[in-house]
């Protein structure tokens, strides 16, 4: 099914609203920005903003993070139509989990639209989240698999995810991984780990084209350096963009 008609199948709006406007805006790239300065984040952001349907932080990589950032960030997702993931990887018992979403000095549930958690402390760690995200129409997502070598997320965890997503679907919209067929037409997967230059770093990064990525199942590449470290990272998101659209379209025709 395209994305503007699996969008009439999805329970949670944020999930519903990133499938139209990938749909409208022929993106289905998500660009990670692992930069150290705001300054550098937002002048990244504004470059490759038209080419994106979602931009994924890690938040407290920033060393002066600051509301002013929040607002900033929030402006250029309305300027260029994109969505937040805040890329948090929460892991930890319920309470926690909804205090680190809530609280602190990032506040996470204000301003992101989506962020992600492992499912190792338990079904309580969706609970939690879900108590403070659900009511601000946000929505998780949960980590299925790894793009890092040697990943233990594979086997009895992955399924269990994919079930426990299943089981709150109101709130989870998709998965962290590489998509397969247990995975129903009103959830999102999306991959990390996508590269067209390389095939992996001396940290365990293991990549993938985005052309293997669709084919395999995704919905929405994620990519990081081959973006944000070149000389022109404008042009590489169209790049990209462009190879992952193309791939879509290409599944699309075959099935």
């Amino acid at each position: 099914m395209r994305y503007r008609d699996r969008a009439q199948l999805m329970p949670n709006p944020t999930a519903k609203r990133l499938a139209e406007l990938m749909d409208n805006k022929q993106s289905n790239l998500c660009v990670s920005l692992d930069v150290t300065t705001s300054a550098e984040f937002l002048d990244i952001a504004a470059k490759v903003g038209p080419e994106i349907c979602l931009l994924k932080t890690h938040i407290d990589t920033l060393e002066d993070f600051n509301d002013d950032f929040v607002l900033e960030l929030l402006r250029l997702s309305g300027e260029h139509r994109f969505l937040v993931f805040e890329d948090r990887k929460f892991s930890d018992i319920g309470n926690t989990v909804r205090l680190q979403y809530e609280k602190g000095i990032h506040h996470i549930a204000d301003w992101a639209d989506i962020t992600n958690a492992f499912i190792t402390p338990g079904p309580a760690v969706i609970a939690g989240l879900k108590e403070i995200g659900l009511p601000r129409h946000r929505g998780l997502l949960l980590i299925a698999e790894l793009s890092s070598a040697g990943s233990l997320a594979t086997g009895d965890y992955t399924n269990t995810a994919y079930q426990w997503g299943n089981d709150n679907a109101d709130f989870v919209i998709g998965y962290i991984g590489k998509g397969n067929q247990q995975i129903p037409e009103s959830m999102l997967t999306i991959t990390p780990g996508v590269n067209l230059d390389s095939t992996g770093d001396n940290l365990g990064q293991q990549y993938q084209t985005p052309a293997e990525a669709i084919a395999g199942g995704t919905d929405i590449i994620i990519v990081g350096r081959g973006v944000y470290t070149a000389d022109d990272p404008a042009s590489a998101a169209k790049l990209y963009r462009q190879a992952a659209w193309s791939a879509y379209q290409d599944r699309e025709r075959l099935n």
